[in-house]
């Protein structure tokens, strides 16, 4: 018996770039100590009050299904989060409660687009991006965010593309995962005008949108005429470090949800309505518990730059949000994925190769800021060192 081709292909024939990942994980099982700076997970766990009002909506009987589109309480939650944020009107009926950000970004292209439809993405991109795209029969197409434009996309690039494919929609992420840049307005301003020009959908990745550390977080759904244009994904994992809940969103026109709706209704069933309290509870401890999970990234930022400061093999990519740090290790000669793999084995340090993000970070390491502030200095120093010994 054959599996389909939607399966089977899902990764397109190539790598899912999780190799030193994986080869990490292999050692520390082999009882290989190693410092793990590759996924965005917070070294903090989930704060006890949100665990303890879970565990109390769970014994007062919310085990049983709950509302496919959401509660009505955390979906208000979510619509007054947006509205506050991006001033566009919003309300529970333009939101979907999804299991996830990830769960989120493969419904909405679900809901953009047909089979054999082309979506576009921004290389560098997060390891899920092509294989969700594959994932709904349609057509994942990398535009090129280039390092010499600080990985801001060109909106002329994207707009040939958009002709070219006549492609059905595009993804974006900002605050950005893998490189920790925040699109500019007049990024997304012009990415909004493709869009508009080739009456495509964008897809808007913002679940780093409370990770910022200069400028400011633009929603793109805020911009004129968007709001008919674009679905916003959104998640409790990065905001409120409640990765392992897997509760996110979609929001977007009221058209656009009640079919996603049916879509939730034949596939996810739903996400468990002691989660959705628990995550409605962590929204109502308002910004300030938000700043607060962020801070250590923040933290761990300016100890990079300062350490990066004192060398010159090793160059940073504007750190502007999100908890990653790019770095240019173009200076060793190596590509990031050589880098990487040398880097683990001599001192059991395990960063993501930039080549797994796509092919506009070649050359590039992704180091996530998720361990002890001394643990990440100290590996970080290493990782100069290393470099340098290479480039001299």
């Amino acid at each position: 018996m054959q599996l389909s081709s939607r399966i089977t292909g899902l990764l397109g024939g190539g790598s899912d770039g999780w190799g030193v990942f994986l080869r990490a994980r292999q050692m520390i099982e082999q009882g290989t100590q190693v410092t793990e700076l590759t996924i965005g997970e917070h070294d903090i766990r989930t704060a006890a009050p949100i665990l303890q009002d879970m565990h109390r909506a769970a014994l007062a009987g919310h085990t049983g299904y709950a509302a496919i589109p959401g509660t009505t309480g955390l979906r208000d939650a979510v619509a007054a989060r947006l509205q506050e944020r991006t001033g566009v009107p919003t309300t529970r009926d333009n939101v979907l409660i999804t299991p996830g950000g990830q769960s989120a970004l493969f419904a909405a292209h679900m809901a953009t687009c047909n089979p054999g439809d082309t979506a576009l993405y921004i290389d560098p991109y997060y390891a899920t991006y092509p294989g969700t795209i594959r994932g709904v029969s349609a057509l994942p197409h990398a535009i090129a965010a280039r390092a010499e434009d600080a990985f801001q996309p060109r909106a002329d690039v994207i707009s040939a593309a958009a002709k070219q494919t006549n492609a059905a929609s595009l993804l974006v992420n900002s605050p950005n995962n893998p490189t920790g840049v925040v699109y500019s307005r007049k990024t997304l301003e012009g990415i909004a005008q493709v869009c508009r020009d080739h009456d495509m959908w964008l897809i808007s990745d913002e679940v780093y949108d409370t990770q910022v550390w200069e400028g400011e977080h633009l929603s793109p759904r805020a911009l004129d005429g968007m709001a008919e244009h674009t679905l916003v994904v959104g998640s409790m994992s990065k905001s409120h470090a409640m990765t392992g809940s897997r509760c996110g969103w979609i929001v977007g026109p009221v058209d656009a949800i009640e079919h996603l709706t049916n879509l939730a209704t034949h596939t996810t069933y739903g996400v468990p309505g002691y989660i959705q309290d628990a995550a409605l509870f962590a929204l109502n401890q308002g910004t300030g518990f938000e700043t607060e999970i962020a801070a250590p990234f923040q933290r761990r930022r300016l100890l990079a730059q300062d350490i990066l400061a004192r060398q010159n093999a090793v160059s940073l990519v504007p750190a502007q949000g999100a908890m990653y740090l790019m770095l240019d290790v173009r200076s060793t000669g190596m590509s990031g994925e050589d880098f990487a793999y040398a880097l683990l084995e001599k001192h059991h340090i395990a960063v993501m190769p930039g080549e797994s993000f796509g092919t506009a970070a070649a050359g590039h390491i992704r180091v996530a800021m998720t361990i002890e502030d001394t643990r990440f200095a100290q590996a970080l120093a290493t990782v100069c060192d290393f470099a340098e010994s290479l480039a001299a």
